[in-house]
């Protein structure tokens, strides 16, 4: 099979989706069932010899129009794609289009908040005449379905997987030193701080720090990430007195991440509109106990608790109870738990949904 994957980022992007993709494009690039995949994104450049086999990206076009224009000539050209894969439901109108001339059933992949409401008649129009939809979690699968026309049996849950990497280990006194956290209680997260991604509940953690230092004088709460959120919630540190409870390390890479998974007492991000939170994940496969809201696909990454501990993201009561029974019971998370979202598992969820469209989408399609 010959695949066009219309994508905002990929190889060389950053964030949930990207990493999402390059999982993606892997598992793909892993399948006797495909032969190529030439990937269009919107941003991101890849590195030479980035890309596994099977897996051509092409330099990014940030231009919307001449994005359009590129993916329709590369169609014209090439009429030999046997899936076209679109990667966010922003490009499904492009996607259709391209489909509809040229003829190739369309897989539509749905995230997070930009898919829980209808963005536009266009978009709707469009993502329904998909031969396939896949969403990351149950919860954005439910929310689409809200508001699509469209027979439930198209709409598949394709998790994320989590990264090889993420493993138990011992903590890491040389990383705690470097960071200032030696010998402090350290309650961790690890996520975008722009003023769009509020949901995930920095603030809410900030705020609970007071009562979680009367209890464990030692807590420490540390911010992995970066964004235009980050001087607001500095600000709101320096108006609660906070600066020797919270620490911003900014955007680390893996090995710093995952050394701090492995050294942390606990990873909390209540977030309360998350599409999946593969960072949930990461953590606990790390070893680190986990703690998340109730009410998005937080709990698809929890496995409903069975990875993690799940509250009331709103409720600050129910969140400083959990961060203090975090830090006073010490204990590690097996490493098991989180077996599902292994990428075997993963690449094979993905070979079905392949094997459904050689079949001619019988499998997507009731007859």
């Amino acid at each position: 099979m010959r695949i066009l994957a219309l994508m905002t980022d990929a190889y060389g992007g950053y964030g949930g989706i990207a990493q999402y993709n390059r999982d993606l494009l892997r598992a793909l690039s892993a399948s006797d069932l495909v032969h190529d995949v030439l990937v269009l994104p919107r941003l991101g450049q890849a590195a030479e010899g980035e890309c596994p086999s099977k897996i051509r990206q092409l330099r990014p076009i940030t231009s919307k129009l001449f994005y359009v224009f590129d993916t329709m000539l590369r169609t014209a050209r090439n009429r030999r794609f046997d899936i076209l894969f679109c990667g966010h439901i922003h490009l499904a109108p492009l996607a259709m289009l391209v489909g509809r001339i040229f003829r190739i059933p369309v897989w539509l992949q749905t995230h997070g908040i930009d898919a829980w409401d209808c963005p536009s008649a266009l978009v709707r129009a469009s993502s329904e005449r998909a031969t396939l939809i896949t969403s990351v979690s149950r919860y954005t699968r439910s929310r689409i379905l809200d508001w699509m026309n469209i027979d439930p049996f198209r709409v598949r849950v394709l998790s994320n997987t989590v990264r090889p990497v993420f493993t138990p280990g011992p903590p890491r006194a040389d990383v705690l030193r470097r960071f200032g956290l030696s010998g402090r209680k350290v309650v961790l997260t690890v996520a975008r701080i722009s003023k769009s991604d509020e949901y995930k509940g920095h603030a809410r953690v900030i705020e609970a720090m007071s009562a979680v230092r009367a209890a464990q004088p030692d807590a420490l709460y540390v911010i992995v990430g970066d964004g235009d959120g980050r001087s607001d919630l500095e600000d709101l540190v320096a108006q609660g007195n906070l600066g020797p409870a919270v620490r911003f390390l900014g955007r680390l890479d893996d090995d710093d991440v995952l050394a701090l998974y492995r050294s942390s007492d606990v990873f909390v991000m209540p977030s309360t509109k998350e599409g999946f939170g593969i960072v949930f994940v990461e953590a606990a496969a790390s070893g680190l106990s986990v703690i998340g809201g109730n009410t998005d696909g937080s709990a698809d990454a929890l496995a409903d608790g069975k990875i993690g501990q799940m509250i009331d993201p709103h409720s600050q009561n129910e969140l400083i109870s959990a961060i203090l029974a975090a830090l006073g019971d010490g204990a590690r998370l097996s490493p098991d738990a989180v077996k599902r979202y292994s990428f075997p598992n993963f690449a094979g969820h993905v070979d079905a949904l392949l094997q459904d469209f050689l079949r001619g989408g019988q499998g997507c399609l009731r007859s």
